[in-house]
């Protein structure tokens, strides 16, 4: 496959991310606290999030594997980042959940199975078959701009992550405010975390599937926010009124 028919398909994977963006800010996945019954067979929460988290690192090391000759110090840093986000999302996060006996339907496990199968493709091609990274790349203003995006994104991620997870004792399902910290001005910090995150990755990494992916993850994380915070003001009526979804004083 030449580079210009590479480029079309991740061209149209974007397009297909704008058009789940405005779906899903009419429809809300049902996993998590949205999750409803009607949408067919279910399985554990914890499980769900392993199935479906997997085929994107296992695709992608395929595709890098079976290249490693085009791989150099550079390419390999930008793999290590994306593969250390899913490593935890896929094998340590699932399992600090507090939500014993929760599940999700397997269609939403299907879905992002698909989801995840496309940017492992799309990210592992191009690492295999396109990147062109010099060792000077390293100096580059938006490699290092990029990279400190990155981190920051992974530390708020990951603390926002901690406290809605302590707010539960072990053993308890229940939903409370969280308080504190980034929350004070967004009901989902977390999200806007990870979206960070991945601005930081495509700058970083300057190529055309990095930019898919962070399109698909605002398509994705967007809509979830704004679903939360819509839940939040319903359940609770002392919702703070001044927090926006995901971008402070924003969205």
């Amino acid at each position: 496959m030449n580079y210009e028919t590479y480029s079309t398909i991740i061209y149209a994977w974007m397009a297909t991310g704008v058009v789940t963006f405005l779906l899903l800010l009419k429809i809300t996945a049902p996993y998590g606290r949205h999750t409803k019954s009607n949408w067919g067979l279910q399985i554990s929460n914890n499980l769900g999030w392993v199935i479906m988290e997997a085929p994107v690192m296992i695709l992608l090391m395929y595709f890098v594997l079976s290249h490693t000759e085009n791989q150099n110090a550079v390419s390999w840093t930008l793999i290590a980042a994306f593969m250390f986000h899913y490593i935890n999302r896929t094998f340590i996060f699932p399992f600090r959940l507090r939500t014993k006996g929760k599940k999700m339907p397997v269609v939403i496990v299907a879905a992002a199975i698909i989801f995840n199968l496309v940017n492992g493709f799309s990210l592992g091609y191009y690492f295999a078959h396109f990147a062109s990274y010099e060792k000077e790349y390293f100096t580059e203003i938006n490699f290092i701009a990029g990279g400190l995006l990155f981190v920051s994104g992974v530390f708020i991620n990951w603390k926002s992550d901690s406290i809605l997870i302590n707010l539960r004792k072990p053993g308890e399902t229940g939903y409370v405010i969280p308080q504190g910290w980034l929350f004070r001005y967004v009901s989902c910090p977390n999200l806007f975390g990870e979206i960070v995150e991945w601005t930081g990755f495509a700058l970083m990494s300057w190529n055309l599937p990095a930019v898919s992916f962070l399109v698909w993850s605002c398509a994705n994380l967007i809509p979830r926010a704004i679903s939360h915070h819509k839940w939040y003001k319903q359940k609770f009526e002392n919702y703070p009124q001044e927090r926006t979804a995901i971008f402070p004083g924003l969205v």
